[in-house]
């Protein structure tokens, strides 16, 4: 798509843009070289954010200054957090006096024309209609149809140079949000057949492009990030992502290493007391699809393949080899977990259940 981009920024010689980005996205990626003939033709601003992760404080500095730079465009080019600032700034400049409960309450029907440009692969947040935000280190999903990016472009150039730890974390990411997808109480033929191709296309291409990374299958993770991301949007994630933040925000662990710590003993404790579902016989049947999309039979199956994932992307997933300990930080880990995505759950968690699995990876 780096055509499409290039054809896209041609065609706004009159407008004014201005890019959310982070440092390293913007120039390791090469994102700065790729496209500097394009962005010295237009009026545009770049601002590069500061935060590892997406705080409110920014969000209403980066709000400021779009207001008074008055664009026409909104570009982010980045991971997750660069998104989400862009999608939730995109609407903002129409909520009086910028709060995370004012957002919730506001009654949005317009937006800045806003374009995502992910440079890993990836969050999916390109097609997705969440966004995070985290006030004092407790996180907030911000949901909106308008906040979906109006377009997005898929350029493998700029994830190709990813770091090893950056296509780790983003490919686990992109799997562990497909499984759950499918598991989600929330989801439906749409989100399903997504996540399937989603799998596929991880199982195939992962650990080649994590390896020996090409345009060829540095695009087709993009792909599958993307692929993610829209089952996401329509069925949301489940107990792995709703254990995952506080372990980002703590610990300061990139999100997927954080949602591969208890992604194994969830699915696991889904499959188990798959009884307690509310519907015993949809849920056997969507790990059945699991099962066939990552060639895999069974269960124990499943769970090695996995592990071996693991091992080949080399994510330490026991909290002790990570110096967490997990007794002193069992009540704030509690504290951070998110209920609203608990809730998508397939069988219903209690606070009982989700100390046992913590101290299963203890």
């Amino acid at each position: 798509m780096k055509k499409e981009f290039k054809t896209f920024l041609n065609s706004k010689k009159k407008k004014k843009v201005f890019i959310i980005s982070g440092k390293n996205s913007y120039f390791k990626s090469d994102f700065d070289k790729l496209f500097k003939n394009q962005l010295n033709k237009i009026d545009n601003f770049t601002y590069f954010k500061k935060e590892y992760l997406p705080e409110v404080d920014e969000l209403k500095d980066i709000i400021k200054k779009v207001k008074k730079f008055d664009p026409d465009i909104l570009i982010a080019v980045g991971g997750g957090s660069a998104l989400d600032y862009a999608k939730i700034v995109s609407v903002s400049p129409n909520v009086k006096m910028f709060s995370i409960k004012n957002f919730q309450k506001a009654s949005i029907n317009k937006k800045i024309f806003l374009a995502a440009i992910p440079t890993t692969a990836g969050s999916g947040s390109e097609v997705t209609e969440g966004a995070v935000i985290y006030k004092n280190k407790i996180k907030h999903s911000l949901e909106h149809k308008l906040i979906i990016p109006n377009r997005y472009f898929l350029i493998p150039e700029l994830v190709i140079k990813n770091s090893k730890k950056i296509k780790s974390n983003s490919g686990f990411d992109a799997l562990s949000q497909s499984v759950e997808s499918i598991l989600s109480n929330k989801s439906n033929h749409q989100s399903i057949a997504y996540a399937e191709r989603a799998i596929k296309i991880i199982n195939e291409f992962f650990i080649k492009y994590y390896l020996r990374p090409t345009k060829f299958n540095a695009y087709k993770m993009q792909l599958a990030a993307n692929l993610a991301g829209k089952a996401i949007c329509i069925s949301k994630t489940t107990a792995p992502h709703a254990v995952s933040y506080p372990f980002s925000t703590y610990f300061k662990l990139s999100h997927g290493h954080a949602v591969s710590l208890t992604f194994n003993e969830f699915i696991r404790f889904n499959f188990q007391n798959m009884h307690k579902a509310s519907n015993q016989i949809l849920l056997k049947k969507k790990f059945h699809k699991i099962f066939k999309s990552t060639q895999t039979s069974n269960i124990d199956e499943f769970i090695d393949f996995i592990d071996k994932l693991k091992n080949q992307i080399k994510f330490k997933t026991k909290l002790n080899k990570l110096s967490i300990n997990l007794e002193r930080n069992m009540s704030k880990i509690l504290k951070g977990v998110n209920i609203k995505r608990l809730k998508n759950n397939p069988v219903k968690l209690t606070k009982k259940d989700i100390t046992n699995i913590l101290y299963q990876i203890k």
